[in-house]
């Protein structure tokens, strides 16, 4: 399967469940800048930019990052009307500093109010009118019962017929390898799309080739496999083929948000009917651009960015090949 039919009952094109956060970016003068992330987020936040119709699963704190948060989503036209506030729980906060290795985050989200979701708070009839459902293994991470909340979601999802697209997302300071890979790989396996870096599943597996890597993740049941390979591009897998997709060169700023940006416009893309290597041509040039700005959310591009953008590189391409001896 690489893409989702619409039917005449969908009510979104994708919806996801997770962990929404607050985003403090350091700037080159030291200041920090205020923005948005949590992962999940990210990718329909994305995908609306590109102009799929996206709701979001969650909980949020009663306090003014989370009425940020709420404020966000309604203007980038993501419903939230299935994200509860808690009333005593924080909403989740993270910095991002850069240095000579590239981006850093330091997290403050211990005892969020997104962590203390359960398998009680998904709802099932909502994710039964998406096309996708999208989940990740950071909101596997921050609790167990957030981790049952995900599977709750995962099993609303197949019962309903609904695609699953889920990212590994690996977090070591959230937890182990050894407890993460079992509820991961269960996850990938139940998963129509499984998007996966090359990093998160060295440490997963121990392999490093890219299409060992989708292999593992196809025999384990996805449906198809992406395997990022930074700026390199991706690696796109189905059962009957395998093939790269290189990614663009851009002078990019901050990486925050690009796998993010690449998973949004990606489903974006599938939602519109899209050929899944032409999706994930896509959804590379949109991880591109997204790195030209700080933050996670702020520079995620519109449609007609990327489009502009495919549109100069293919005629830059064409010249060059009009000139080769």
């Amino acid at each position: 399967m690489t893409s989702t039919p619409k039917h005449r009952f969908m009510q979104f094109d994708i919806i996801a469940l997770g962990e929404p956060l607050y985003e403090l970016n350091q700037q080159p003068d030291g200041r920090y800048l205020a923005g948005f992330g949590g992962d999940t987020s990210n990718v329909v936040i994305a995908a609306a930019r590109l102009g799929s119709h996206c709701g979001y699963i969650g909980k949020l704190g009663n306090d003014p990052f989370g009425d940020a948060i709420a404020a966000l989503w309604a203007r980038e036209g993501v419903d939230s009307s299935a994200v509860a506030r808690h009333a005593t729980a924080q909403t989740g906060l993270y910095l991002v500093t850069h240095g000579k290795g590239g981006h850093q985050f330091s997290y403050y989200r211990k005892g969020s109010a997104a962590s203390l979701m359960t398998p009680e708070d998904v709802p099932a009839s909502i994710i039964a009118r998406a096309g996708y459902l999208h989940v990740s293994g950071i909101s596997q991470a921050i609790s167990e019962t957030a981790r049952e909340a995900v599977f709750a979601a995962i099993d609303a999802a197949r019962k309903a017929k609904i695609a699953v697209s889920y990212d590994t997302n690996l977090r070591t300071r959230l937890w182990p390898v050894e407890t993460a890979r079992p509820a991961i790989e269960k996850a990938a396996a139940l998963s129509s799309l499984t998007k996966t870096s090359i990093e998160d599943a060295e440490a997963l597996t121990g392999i490093s080739d890219p299409s060992e890597i989708a292999a593992h993740f196809l025999k384990l049941g996805a449906g198809f496999v992406i395997v990022t390979l930074g700026a390199k591009g991706v690696h796109v897998a189905t059962p009957d083929r395998h093939a790269e997709i290189a990614g663009f060169k851009v002078s990019a700023v901050d990486a925050t948000g690009a796998g993010d940006a690449f998973t949004g416009a990606l489903l974006s893309e599938l939602s519109r009917g899209e050929d899944l290597f032409a999706a994930a041509r896509f959804a590379n040039a949109a991880a591109a651009l997204s790195t030209l700005g700080y933050g996670a959310v702020e520079p995620l591009p519109r449609r007609h960015e990327v489009e502009a953008f495919l549109a100069k590189h293919e005629s830059a391409t064409a010249r060059d090949r009009a000139h080769r001896p």
